[in-house]
């Protein structure tokens, strides 16, 4: 199963980014082998409006099934559940503790927002 974990580098050894939508890079694991891949979402960094809304459908295209971040607007999460991708919010470390954590069972899925949009 492909999850996405936002990430401020692009290397398994970087913090979890705490934000959805304007997160540097997003983190697609690959959980049946440990793989990894990195994609830029640096386009959404400086937008004006709609990151969340835009990272969301890039999320989508990705194949993830999951995402985990930090923290998730409610237009965000609103796109990743008409995606029918599950969203764990509060992760924090390093995107191969977040993946660990994941494997491990330890994450819990979201059921709404946990921040007002533009934050």
């Amino acid at each position: 199963m492909i999850i996405l974990i936002t990430a401020a580098e692009n290397k398994l050894e970087a913090e979890v980014d705490p934000r959805f939508g304007r997160s540097k890079w997003f983190a697609l694991y690959e959980t049946d082998d440990d793989s990894a891949e990195f994609v830029s979402n640096e386009q959404n960094l400086n937008a004006p409006s709609g990151a969340g809304v835009q990272a969301g459908a890039n999320a989508a295209k990705t194949g993830a099934k999951v995402v985990i971040t930090g923290n998730c607007g409610p237009k965000a999460f609103r796109a990743l559940d008409a995606a029918g991708i599950k969203v764990v919010i509060g992760a924090s470390g390093t995107v191969r503790e977040a993946a660990e954590k994941f494997k491990n069972g330890e994450c819990k899925y979201a059921t709404d927002a946990n921040v007002e949009g533009h934050w």
